[in-house]
């Protein structure tokens, strides 16, 4: 299929009946239920109908009937070490009984577990288009809960899931290059955006910042995600402790929750653990830190690296995802040699020095970051997704 440009698309473009199949959507918190929260609202906007296809959380929760929007709630599960989270069950049957009374447009599955593969055989028996996204690096996962043996079957069976779909979206072209060697056709690169206006250096907080016992004048170190295996947070517990040497004043504030809390506290005793934060307060909480942290390495993008950067943060990470994409090393933040963890904790340590040692170099990277976030619009990120749709169906 040949790439599509968003001005080859006539003025009078036509409207979709989407159907969006996901085990994950806010109110639940994590990259993939807001990322395709904005998209899901941004294609409401330019007039699309959606029909939202999601596990049901609890016993009470009542399906949405918003104008432009549908949801569909079906059986669910929880995920070990993700209780609030739901694997939804198959869900065939009722599929192809909804979509033979109304047919969608086009299925875009979102995750891959058994409510997507269902949805993936009710399209296919109806012979509907479908297309998919790979946001979640769960092959890569299982190497961190002692499962690394089923790597190759995890990515054997993800591999067959997208291929049966007209095309698999990807974040990055880093992921898109990744997933072609192994196999993976069709792919087309949708980046992900961020909301300069909710994430911004105006948010800081000097009252927030006197609830963490901090002055003006301290360095503060910043975290923003689940605190579970996969985020590689040991690299996290070392890096902060190579900048307490060279900054004895710096703080750590952690905002998330999840397993490795425990060995996060035993490992940084005098760290601030903020716990789960949205809106206004997250935004708040990027904004009032002094330096960013990312060390995962099994992120498809890490959504948290644009929001750190639109918060005015200089920042650590590897070289690989979101990090890879838009940090220019040494311009607007740091990049570690993907996996060197001595690398990582060097960096932080040489950050944090700056912001004492050379304050006008290290402001200079927070604006730097800052500038690149704005070129992020998620405006022009649902209309290049709407083009890929329109384009299938």
């Amino acid at each position: 299929m040949e790439s599509i440009r968003i001005e080859q698309l006539p003025a009078n473009r036509r409207s979709l009946r989407l159907a969006v199949v996901t085990e994950t959507y806010p109110p639940e918190v994590n990259g993939v239920a807001i990322t395709l929260s904005r998209f899901v609202e941004g294609l409401r906007e330019r007039g699309h109908e959606i029909q939202l296809i999601r596990p049901r959380r609890d016993a009470a929760q009542r399906p949405a009937r918003d104008p432009g929007l549908e949801e569909v709630l079906t059986r669910g599960m929880p995920i070990p070490r993700y209780p609030e989270l739901k694997m939804g069950l198959p869900a065939k049957s009722v599929l192809i009984r909804q979509w033979a009374l109304r047919r969608p447009d086009l299925v875009h599955i979102v995750t891959e577990g058994p409510l997507g593969w269902s949805a993936l055989q009710a399209a296919n028996k109806l012979k509907l288009p479908v297309c998919s996204d790979f946001r979640t690096n769960f092959h890569t996962y299982s190497q961190h809960y002692g499962l690394g043996w089923l790597k190759k079957p995890i990515m054997a069976y993800l591999r067959k899931f997208h291929n049966r779909t007209l095309l698999t979206m990807v974040p990055s072209e880093g992921q898109r290059e990744q997933l072609a060697a192994g196999g993976f056709r069709n792919l087309r690169v949708v980046a992900r955006g961020v909301d300069t206006q909710l994430f911004t250096p105006y948010r800081r907080s000097e009252l927030l910042r006197r609830q963490w016992g901090v002055t003006p004048a301290t360095p503060v170190v910043l975290h923003v995600g689940r605190l579970a295996a996969e985020k590689n947070l040991p690299a996290l517990a070392a890096a902060f402790i190579t900048i307490s040497k060279r900054q004895p004043r710096a703080r750590m504030v952690l905002v998330g929750e999840g397993p490795e809390e425990r060995m996060l506290r035993s490992r940084l005793p005098e760290a601030i653990f903020a716990g789960t934060r949205r809106g206004e307060e997250l935004a708040s909480h990027y904004a009032s830190a002094d330096l960013f942290l990312f060390p995962s390495l099994t992120e498809t993008f890490g959504n948290v690296t644009l929001e750190a950067m639109a918060s005015g943060l200089p920042l650590v990470a590897y070289d690989y995802a979101a990090a890879g994409q838009y940090v220019r090393h040494g311009k607007n933040g740091l990049l570690a040699d993907y996996g060197r963890t001595d690398d990582f904790t060097a960096m932080a340590g040489e950050l944090a020095a700056r912001h004492s040692d050379n304050p006008e170099v290290f402001r200079t990277i927070g604006r730097n970051a800052r500038l690149t976030a704005e070129s992020l619009d998620w405006k022009h990120v649902v209309r290049q997704l709407e083009a890929l749709m329109l384009a299938i169906t």
